[in-house]
């Protein structure tokens, strides 16, 4: 129950209206807060603020914050228009949950909301001496949240939705999805190492994206009724009603069905895949920029290199974490298995499309191959041999592609193998 709660919590904060709704509150419990302290009987120990003064203010805010949120509104729209047609679709969701384009638009509108609010009480005599010091102390400190909150966001503002930033929140989002996925490799479960000779089936219910497992479900489910689980997909897997999502292993008879419907709550399925559980999204989104770079229309090999050169800090950043987490993995869902990502399938995410699209472009063969060698530097054996085999594959599609034989003749020389 705590882990859902947890996964509805996340899935609204990243909403674009859940913060200004937070600071609307807070405004209004601010203005009617100044209240208060009339009842503290220190209206002796205080200076007298005069009303029109603290309406001046009051005034000021009303009149531009509703004008500055529109222009936030319009500004971020215009951000996030320009990383899903610049980079891909998929930075769409890292670009509008941005902390400072979201906090500032919050700032804006819960001042706009205080200062008619205050208004309102001020004109019907709501504050006295005391109350009227309160809210003229509230609303210069709001003013100054206000003027360096919107110094910040014109900072933050002419660079968001440019795709050189774009690229820097896809790799940050990607960094923290790998170091989660290095630290949980197995969800907190057991890892596959043989199927179950005799298990049933358990089918999907519905189609589309998986966006996370509650393995917590899985375990408590397992428990109560005796039987082992053993998942057939991990978030980002694309499934269908006659996909086989998990198959369940039991001594005694048991209800299918009942089992059928409560394995396939806790998974949580959707249109879209999600960063937080998919560390090969991450991968995935950067090269499809890296191959919208190396489209005809658009002939821009210099993205594509970065791009790669993104790829390969992920990969030593990998093994930096790998080497933090030396330790065995602690198994808390001990009746359930999960299947692993194979590191083949990360190399393909990161470099087959590269490879394809660029295979014409000798500057981006031979960052391919560069990468490809200090990859092979990293102490883990899987890491060398994905990358011997992309190197391969990649030479061969320049091969095919390349017609200047001494391009070749560079690019071979650069090779791995």
């Amino acid at each position: 129950m705590k882990k859902k709660v947890i996964i509805y919590y996340n899935k609204i904060r990243q909403q674009l209206w859940f913060r200004p709704l937070l600071f609307c509150l807070f405004s209004v419990f601010g203005a009617l807060l100044a209240h208060q302290i009339d009842g503290f009987g220190i209206s002796k120990h205080v200076p007298s603020i005069d009303t029109d003064s603290i309406k001046g203010l009051l005034d000021t805010i009303s009149s531009s914050m509703l004008v500055i949120s529109i222009f936030a509104v319009t500004s971020m729209l215009s951000a996030f228009s320009s990383a899903s047609s610049t980079a891909t679709p998929r930075s769409f969701k890292i670009v509008v949950t941005d902390d400072v384009s979201q906090n500032a638009l919050s700032v804006f509108i819960g001042a706009f909301i205080f200062s008619i609010v205050a208004t309102i009480a001020l004109d019907n005599g709501y504050y006295q001496k005391a109350g009227r010091f309160l809210l003229f102390l509230l609303t210069l400190i709001l003013f100054t949240v206000v003027i360096l909150t919107f110094l910040r966001w014109v900072d933050k503002i002419s660079r968001l939705g440019r795709l050189e930033h774009t690229i820097q929140q896809i790799e940050t989002v990607a960094s923290k999805a790998i170091a989660t996925y290095i630290k949980y490799p197995n969800l907190k479960a057991n890892p596959i190492k043989k199927k179950f000779n005799k298990a049933n089936a358990i089918c999907g219910n519905t189609i589309g994206y998986i966006q996370h497992i509650n393995i917590e479900v899985l375990q408590e489910l397992a428990e109560e009724k005796k039987i082992k689980i053993q998942l057939n997909c991990l978030p980002g897997k694309f499934i269908n009603k006659n996909f086989v999502v998990a198959y369940v292993s039991s001594e005694t008879d048991i209800e299918i069905k009942e089992i059928q419907q409560s394995i396939n709550s806790a998974i949580h399925v959707g249109h879209n895949r999600l960063y937080e559980d998919d560390p090969r999204l991450g991968f995935t989104s950067l090269t499809e920029i890296a191959s919208r770079a190396l489209s005809p229309g658009i002939n821009d090999p210099g993205t594509a290199i970065q791009i790669i050169g993104c790829h390969e800090r992920l990969f030593f950043l990998w093994q930096q974490k790998a080497q933090e987490e030396e330790q065995e993995h602690e198994v808390t869902y001990n009746r359930v298995e999960v299947p692993q990502i194979a590191i083949a399938d990360f190399f393909d995410d990161a470099f087959r499309p590269i490879a394809r699209d660029g295979a014409n472009n000798i500057e981006v063969m031979l960052r391919l191959q560069k990468t490809f060698k200090s990859i092979a530097t990293i102490d883990n054996d899987k890491f060398k041999k994905n990358a011997l085999k992309n190197s391969e594959d990649a030479y061969n599609r320049a091969e095919k592609a390349i017609e200047f034989n001494n391009d070749l003749i560079l690019l071979r020389k650069k090779c791995l193998f």
